[in-house]
């Protein structure tokens, strides 16, 4: 029989040799979690953002599969709202939205042995400025808005038509998901029982148990987990458990075009990974990293990694990520030091005290 827990590794002195099972290694996490050792292997995402192409088919195979509802960019259920900052209208992760693909737009100047190409509106080489611009430099309010909103948005960002043509832009796009750490702080918190490891090593919310405490929520070191602001519950990324318990691929990798998000045994991804990131940096892509591969960061490997082109907080993901209760066991000792020092105190009050 399978014996199952509905917590992460817990406490320590339970066989680590440090004594402490909330961070570090974990090279069996369902085990680790009750699981008889015939369980399957631990299975995982790897997102390859390099071959991204921002489709948003992964975000529409999740909501179609799992019947999210719809909300807009804040989240605001049952609402359809452009964010009117980008193509991205979902905006980020949230409790109706567990696969949000980022759009990052980077714009860099480059040494082009080309002439520069003047401001729109005026003459080349002169300097002279249209009868409709001089009328709009009489009316200061609407001068400096005009000033704002073509200076700065134009000539800033927009390489056709700003001072020089001498500009690149670079479309950075990553679909992004919960990361089902090795060491999950939400599990770790969770007062009911809600959140539990799967025998395929991942981590789901039983929405049906959940209370709406919202403890997992800060407990989240990428701050994935999220409320549902009609009756409080929390929801995320379960990986299709019910798809992987009838042998199926989660839908969000079923429906990839470009096969940047694969699915598979973690071990073998972990490979495949080490592979392509070989590949681009010999192609001479040396911004090239892997995120969450290594199982000796701050929550000891993700279930879930990326690929990524640039510095994580480009694309919005914490650089250095740590599960928040990772030193729970230090703060109880601390804290029994204390309470063991104040009852010294008072007894100390007590006997010292004359007749």
């Amino acid at each position: 029989m399978t014996t199952v827990s509905s917590a992460s590794p817990g406490l320590p002195g339970t066989g680590r040799p440090d004594g402490n099972r909330l961070f570090g290694p974990l090279p069996d996490v369902s085990g680790d979690a009750g699981y008889e050792p015939d369980h399957p292997a631990r299975v995982g995402f790897f997102t390859d953002t390099s071959v991204c192409i921002g489709c948003k088919a992964c975000e529409v195979a999740c909501k179609e599969w799992n019947t999210l509802p719809m909300d807009d960019a804040n989240g605001t259920r049952d609402q359809m709202a452009l964010s009117g900052m980008s193509y991205d209208n979902t905006g980020m992760l949230g409790a109706n939205s567990w696969r949000h693909v980022a759009f990052v737009e980077q714009v860099r100047t480059v040494d082009l042995p080309m002439p520069a190409v003047g401001l729109p509106g005026r003459s080349p080489g002169t300097g002279d400025v249209h009868a409709h611009d001089r009328v709009m430099a009489d009316d200061a309010p609407r001068a400096a808005q005009t000033s704002v909103l073509n200076a700065q948005s134009l000539s800033e960002f927009d390489p056709q038509t700003g001072q020089s043509g001498d500009r690149e832009i670079r479309w950075l796009m990553s679909s992004d998901v919960c990361k089902h750490c090795t060491h999950a702080a939400c599990l770790d918190v969770c007062p009911t029982g809600a959140l539990f490891r799967t025998e395929f090593g991942t981590v789901v919310v039983q929405g049906d148990i959940c209370n709406g405490c919202g403890y997992c929520v800060p407990a989240c070191p990428y701050g994935v987990i999220d409320q549902r602001k009609d009756d409080g519950r929390v929801f995320k990324c379960t990986m299709c458990y019910d798809r992987l318990t009838d042998g199926l691929q989660p839908a969000c990798a079923t429906a990839c075009p470009t096969q940047s998000i694969q699915f598979g045994d973690l071990d073998e991804l972990h490979a495949r990974a080490d592979a392509r990131l070989a590949t681009l940096q010999g192609q001479g892509v040396q911004t090239a990293r892997l995120y969450g591969r290594d199982e000796n960061d701050g929550v000891g490997g993700d279930g879930a990694f990326f690929l990524l082109l640039d510095e994580p907080e480009v694309y919005g993901l914490p650089p250095d990520p740590v599960v928040t209760t990772r030193d729970l066991p230090s703060m109880w000792k601390h804290a029994a030091a204390g309470a063991a020092m104040v009852v010294g105190v008072v007894l100390t009050a007590f006997v010292g005290r004359r007749p």
